[in-house]
């Protein structure tokens, strides 16, 4: 299987920690660029169906430092079961995926 040089990481918050793991992210170069979004989700947790407002990180950085991220968001995250999924970039502006390795060095 070969690996993708760049992920995007999907990681679901609550509103009032989106911006201190955004920033966090950035500036321990563990991701080039976290877009912060607002989402509902609606999810079963603890036997019950729920529906709640979370605020969605879209990270973009390069799949070697998946780990480290993984446990950066782990450190920050007060959820005891964050979704924390990658998906690989396979394509894109090239320029752009240059950024993304500059500033996750």
């Amino acid at each position: 299987m070969v690996l993708p040089e760049y992920v995007v990481v999907f990681c679901t918050v609550p509103a009032e920690e989106a911006e201190t793991m955004a920033r966090a992210l950035v500036d321990a170069r563990l991701a080039a660029c976290v877009n912060v979004t607002p989402v509902r989700s609606c999810f079963r947790w603890e036997g019950r169906v729920s529906s709640e407002p979370e605020q969605l990180l879209i990270v973009k950085t390069q799949y070697r430092l998946l780990d480290p991220l993984i446990a950066r968001v782990r450190g920050l995250h007060s959820y005891d079961l964050p979704e924390i999924i990658a998906i690989p970039i396979v394509g894109g502006y090239a320029p752009y995926l240059d950024w993304v390795r500059e500033e996750t060095s």
